[in-house]
């Protein structure tokens, strides 16, 4: 399965930065494919791996605040390997014959 999410604490001030880099270096160093980009961190493996890693770093994000918002998008498909590199390699091609 991929994940996509976004977690962010609320009532820390408005720089929500420190709360998401503790939430990136749990993915980071979870050891499962991963990527993050300018909103979401993105997450591949299996079900329970990826949802304890992505458990994890909410509770990091969650550090010192008093409430935290969190958006999760999944695409769970069997037989699937490296679909983190995988769809976007599918999409450059088509862009391609285009």
């Amino acid at each position: 399965m991929i994940v996509a999410f976004s977690v962010a604490p609320l009532g820390t001030g408005e720089s929500v930065t420190p709360a998401v880099a503790r939430a990136v270096k749990v993915v980071r160093e979870s050891g499962l494919p991963n990527e993050t980009g300018p909103m979401f961190t993105t997450v591949e493996g299996e079900w329970d791996e990826v949802m304890d890693v992505v458990r994890r770093a909410v509770e990091a994000a969650k550090e010192g605040a008093p409430r935290v918002t969190f958006t999760l998008k999944a695409d769970i498909r069997e037989g699937v390997t490296d679909a983190l590199h995988g769809k976007v390699e599918a999409v450059e091609r088509e862009l391609d014959n285009l």
